[in-house]
């Protein structure tokens, strides 16, 4: 089936996902662009972004990318800039970019705390410094920020992790109450996902612990894609504010 037979309200709508090379992001621009939308793609590794551009387009749909790293101001606002050089506007702003080098407190990593804050936190604040003016002057736009199940509960060797996404569930909010001329937001919180984060975690007891966790929990993040759907899907005047979605195994 081509992207032009599947319709929806997403249909036409202008997304950029930064974060988009792998996992979540990915899975999401496929699935968006399955519905019609068109997708401005943003991430540090360009070859993948690049490679799906071209799976989105041979499929019959819509996408461009950029390089992006959210941890500069100039990251997100280039990706935003080039929804509006390309399309002439931006319905929705996914800011998805995320990393987890958890470890304990006691192995002092404080670079890789560091780097969580940067990408996890900062990022999203970045991305919504660059789409803001964007939605306040078009009077509508809708900003989708990743959070965690983490967010909820929290556990050994996550807590500076948590930390982050706890507090992208406590700007969503206040960004939530803050809002109006038609701007939405939705926080999402996965759970365990088949994603490349475990990759950079460095601590090797606990890699073997999330490796093993992933392996018999993880949900495949084509779940996520769909719940990001779901919210984007509604009409004007119904806001999606959090969806959790983890494995049903998943304490």
């Amino acid at each position: 089936m081509s992207v032009t037979d599947m319709r929806s309200d997403i249909t036409g709508k202008v997304v950029a996902i930064a974060g988009a090379s792998s996992g979540i992001g990915e899975a999401t621009a496929l699935l968006l662009a399955a519905r019609g939308a068109r997708l401005v793609l943003g991430a540090r590794r360009v070859d993948r972004l690049e490679a799906l551009v071209e799976r989105i387009e041979r499929a019959g749909g819509e996408a461009v990318c950029a390089a992006v790293d959210v941890t500069e101001r100039e990251g997100p606002k280039r990706l935003v800039e080039l929804a509006q050089t390309r399309f002439g506007r931006l319905d929705v702003l996914v800011n998805n970019a995320g990393v987890a080098p958890i470890s304990p407190l006691e192995e002092l990593r404080a670079d890789e705390w560091e780097l969580m804050v940067d990408v996890n936190f900062k990022g999203v604040l970045n991305g919504i410094a660059a789409a803001l003016p964007v939605f306040r002057a078009q009077r509508s736009g809708h900003i989708v920020n990743t959070s965690s199940t983490a967010a909820h509960r929290i556990v050994p060797n996550q807590s500076v992790y948590a930390a982050t996404k706890t507090a992208v569930r406590v700007l969503s909010e206040g960004l939530r109450q803050e809002a109006r001329d038609g701007l939405r937001v939705t926080v999402i919180s996965p759970g365990y996902t088949r994603t490349e984060l475990g990759d950079g975690v460095t601590s090797p007891a606990v890699k073997a612990q999330t490796g093993a966790s992933m392996e018999s929990l993880a949900i495949s993040p084509d779940a996520i894609a769909r719940a990001i759907a779901f919210a984007l899907e509604q009409p004007a005047d119904v806001e999606v504010g959090e969806l959790i979605v983890r494995p049903t195994a998943q304490s």
